[in-house]
């Protein structure tokens, strides 16, 4: 198919959204109806069908010499790499797992470990069609009539209005990634080189392509550097039997393709695929590669979350009910140490995932300091609740802590704010201002209905 005929499928896809989306009464609650989530905050099954968008999940085109690509809101990360890198090309930050969206990076955030250079997801974005709650199609950019949505667009959860196209800048890749796993025994000497290679963007003496960090103890942490380069003595797979969190303790150099690479988190969802016994040799051995995603082990935490299989079996044993523990959240690179001594202490989950990052912009819904280095630290699993406490004890505790240190957290799971304390922290006076002249009615929900109350 021809270029132009895309575009001209994707106006079509506008013209028959924008129609629908009018079509829906007055006071009924508008959502996207997905068929893939990312999100970990659960949606009750019974609820009203959301606004079909499925013709919005194309790429529309790449321009390998302007080093851009024109993409509908509902592409996944894996298609979009799979558009790019024939043209040695990759967008600037790819999320880790393959079903997150591109619209939903850019209105829910994303970071990976590219992020020390390129920042957020949405910080590539040129321009960007949206769907605003007032049914109107608006197109923004940094310095037209609807600047402050383009700005205000990140953080917002699709309560202002929804991505239908974006255009974003794409960076050069090599072949391969060589890696180099380098070992700390405490937070503090970690968290200063982490500030010196953000800093410099070079480790003795080389650039530095990527930079993570994987947390399995006090003293057992690594940060991973990535390089690129056109040749490799060998490259490692960690799509079938071998598990890639597993080589960062036993490996310190190790090679991979560029897709291998940007896809290593997802075959084990980091480390959560544990939970299903996949990472037991033998399960391994006769789970299907295929099945080796994150969006499967999402399915069936989905499942279980309808049915409560665990809680059952769980409570039959006599034993203290879990509160999920499913967060990712910044604090400033030099409180890092403080944040990660409370998490032993008090959370004492194991691994931790670590990505650094400085936002190059100011963006007002999620407000970073432009210019000063954050680490994200990623944590997703179970614990169990101590007796007499409340359900969410531990991520109550988070929160606190998080906000003493001047970090944010992130809001695609759970969140216990109080209302005026959700505002403070992320921009309620600019976020009323945005809504009152993008979503007037209030077709869309509110961003603390959604992302706290869970409505």
């Amino acid at each position: 198919m021809t270029e132009l005929a895309i575009k001209g499928d994707h106006q079509r896809a506008v013209e028959a959204l924008r129609r629908s989306y009018a079509a829906i009464p007055a006071g009924t609650p508008v959502r996207l109806a997905k068929k893939t989530s990312n999100l970990f905050r659960w949606r009750d099954p019974s609820a009203a069908p959301g606004l079909d968008v499925s013709g919005f999940d194309r790429v529309l085109s790449v321009d390998p010499d302007e080093r851009t690509a024109q993409v509908q809101g509902m592409t996944t990360y894996e298609d979009l790499v799979d558009a790019t890198l024939p043209h040695g090309l990759m967008p600037t930050v790819v999320p880790q797992l393959k079903t997150i969206t591109l619209g939903g990076a850019v209105t829910g955030l994303g970071i990976e470990s590219t992020s020390f250079r390129d920042g957020l997801p949405h910080e590539s974005v040129l321009e960007m069609e949206v769907l605003t709650g007032d049914g109107q199609i608006v197109t923004a950019t940094r310095d037209n009539e609807h600047a402050d949505l383009f700005y205000g667009f990140p953080n917002s959860y699709g309560t202002l209005g929804y991505s239908l196209r974006l255009k974003i800048e794409l960076r050069p890749v090599r072949p391969y990634v060589r890696l180099r796993h380098l070992r700390f025994g405490d937070a503090a000497s970690l968290a200063k080189a982490m500030a010196d290679i953000t800093e410099s963007r070079t480790y003795e003496g080389e650039a530095v392509d990527f930079m993570d960090g994987t947390v399995f103890s006090g003293s057992e942490q690594y940060i991973t550097l990535g390089f690129f380069t056109d040749e490799a003595p060998y490259t490692s797979d960690y799509t079938g039997q071998e598990i890639y969190y597993r080589s960062i303790q036993r490996r310190s150099v190790d090679f991979l393709t560029i897709r291998d690479y940007i896809w290593r988190w997802d075959t084990d969802w980091f480390w959560c695929s544990g939970a299903f016994g996949v990472q037991n040799p033998l399960v391994r051995r006769v789970w299907p590669d295929k099945a080796k995603r994150s969006d499967v082990y999402r399915k069936l935490v989905a499942y279980d979350r309808r049915y409560h299989v665990v809680a059952r079996v769980e409570r039959w044993r006599g034993l203290r009910p879990r509160e999920d523990v499913i967060q990712d959240i910044e604090v400033p690179v030099e409180r890092l140490p403080e944040f990660l001594e409370f998490f032993h202490e008090k959370i004492g989950m194991s691994p931790i995932w670590l990505c650094p990052l400085r936002v190059k912009e100011q963006w007002p819904l999620y407000p970073l300091e432009q210019g000063r280095t954050y680490v994200n630290a990623g944590f997703w699993g179970t614990v169990r609740i101590p007796p007499g406490q409340i359900p969410e004890y531990h991520n109550r505790l988070i929160e606190r802590r998080v906000a003493a240190l001047d970090g944010h957290k992130s809001l695609y799971s759970t969140a216990f704010y109080g209302r005026d304390e959700f505002w403070r922290y992320y921009d309620g006076e600019t976020y009323r201002r945005l809504k009152g002249a993008y979503d007037p009615d209030g077709r869309l929900l509110d961003l603390y209905d959604k992302c706290v109350r869970g409505r």
